[in-house]
């Protein structure tokens, strides 16, 4: 079971989320709130699996919301909901720890398939979507870059975990990457796990920003 705070300044956006998500039965509904304080407050007394996470609200945006859940180092994961045309906040939401990306007219199926991945430690499964925001976050990074030589994290791993990371920053899926370096997908998950763990990233959307930031991918890069 999969439980859910959901986070929304509007009430019938909660509701509908609420009747959706109480349909499925893997999927529980632990408490609504409508706005960051008080998702802040909710989570921590209520420490679902998952925060779907409005961005736009009065007083405490989602933003700011999901950076104080992601700091308290609770168990709770962001899954934040955008749309194509906010994607500044998508990158200060990436910043601040979000698991995933949900355009907010979501299919049910995608919806449920996000909160699945980001409750499984995975990101959302959207690749449009995720390409497009990584690849606008890309054109935000600063220009004095981190020399990768010199991050404690990046020499930690093994060259195969290094060639690992660059896929990942790629976009490429576990399937891709078994394919490029002819191993089997339970050998790339053990990799992706260790990369993870070695660079101290929540999920693949983190290793991407990680990877952005080092300068070791780049926008368009196949």
């Amino acid at each position: 079971m999969t439980t859910v705070l959901v986070v929304d300044d509007q009430p019938l956006q909660r509701y509908g989320f609420r009747v959706l998500l109480d349909s499925i039965p893997e999927t529980e509904v632990v408490g609504e709130a409508a706005h960051g304080a008080e998702a802040v407050r909710k989570t921590a007394e209520l420490r679902p699996d998952v925060v779907l996470m409005d961005v736009r609200m009065p007083g405490m945006d989602g933003i700011e919301a999901t950076r104080r859940i992601v700091e308290s180092g609770g168990r709770s994961r962001v899954l934040v909901l955008t749309t194509f045309d906010l994607d500044e906040y998508a990158h200060a939401a990436l910043r601040a720890g979000a698991s995933g990306f949900l355009l907010k007219d979501a299919r049910p199926e995608e919806l449920l398939a996000g909160i699945r991945a980001v409750a499984g430690g995975d990101a959302v499964i959207a690749p449009a979507l995720t390409r497009r925001i990584l690849d606008e976050y890309a054109q935000h990074v600063p220009a004095d870059r981190s020399d990768p030589s010199e991050d404690p994290r990046l020499a930690s791993l093994t060259d195969r975990e290094r060639e690992i990371l660059v896929a990942i920053g790629k976009g490429w899926n576990n399937g891709e990457i078994a394919a490029r370096f002819v191993v089997s997908e339970s050998t790339v998950k053990t990799h992706v796990g260790r990369v993870l763990a070695k660079i101290g990233a929540r999920d693949r959307i983190q290793a991407v920003i990680f990877a952005y930031d080092l300068g070791l991918a780049r926008p368009g890069a196949g």
